[in-house]
């Protein structure tokens, strides 16, 4: 997706999500806390760079400042989603699958790709989380999603990519709402702040296949493999 396209998918997210959590029309996701919650999948995911995390996690404190109960997303899970092979489920196990063959087509998928860059600016919003916006430089992370699309669709495995929707932007949930807001236009306030902050370019040269929970918490997920482009 053309990053003028991104642009414009973000922005009407964002108008739509924003005058929904003003009119209290947000949605508190109950199963954070949940310790039943054993939805779990399998994914392909992208860290950003360091500097990136910490103006992430400059923007958070000051959230947190105005809205302590939220659920805010530490450095270690903090990810832009390449695709997620297994959508998370309830009593998905490693178990029931040979992770090598998926880490196969994997590297298959990603044999012609190079390094690229992601640049991660300004804020958006579902109206359920917040997220920070991602637009890749190039079409690569297109490319890696086609390719991974093209060749699961050839094989047997078990698989739910874009069963939810397909995925195209490039973006980080950065926090959830599990609390009602104590004060919804503060909240907003802060957000419009950082509505075209820029928190850095990171370069992308590594992809990593992961088992995790729906919240990507650092406990629960586990490292399958890991790929160098």
């Amino acid at each position: 997706m053309h990053n003028k396209n991104l642009h414009k998918l973000y922005h009407e997210l964002y108008n739509e999500s924003s005058q929904k959590i003003l009119n209290n029309e947000y949605s508190i996701d109950l199963n954070i806390d949940n310790p039943l919650d054993k939805r779990f999948g399998m994914t392909l995911v992208i860290k950003p760079e360091i500097e990136t995390q910490k103006r992430i996690q400059n923007f958070l404190t000051e959230l947190k400042s105005l809205e302590p109960e939220q659920y805010y997303y530490s450095n270690p899970d903090l990810h832009v989603t390449t695709l997620s092979i297994i959508s998370c489920y309830e009593g998905f196990s490693l178990a029931d699958i040979n992770v090598n063959e998926y880490a196969e087509i994997i590297s298959k998928s990603l044999e012609s790709i190079t390094e690229f860059e992601i640049e991660f600016k300004g804020i958006t919003a579902s109206d359920s989380a917040i997220m920070v916006q991602g637009f890749p430089k190039t079409e690569t992370l297109n490319q890696i999603r086609e390719n991974l699309r093209g060749n699961f669709g050839k094989s047997s495995l078990q698989k739910s990519i874009d069963k939810r929707y397909p995925l195209t932007t490039a973006h980080i949930t950065v926090l959830r709402f599990r609390e009602k807001l104590n004060d919804v236009n503060q909240f907003m306030n802060c957000i419009e702040k950082y509505r075209d902050y820029d928190f850095g370019t990171s370069k992308i040269s590594t992809l990593d296949l992961v088992y995790n929970d729906w919240y990507q918490r650092e406990e629960i997920v586990q490292k399958l493999a890991e790929f160098k482009i």
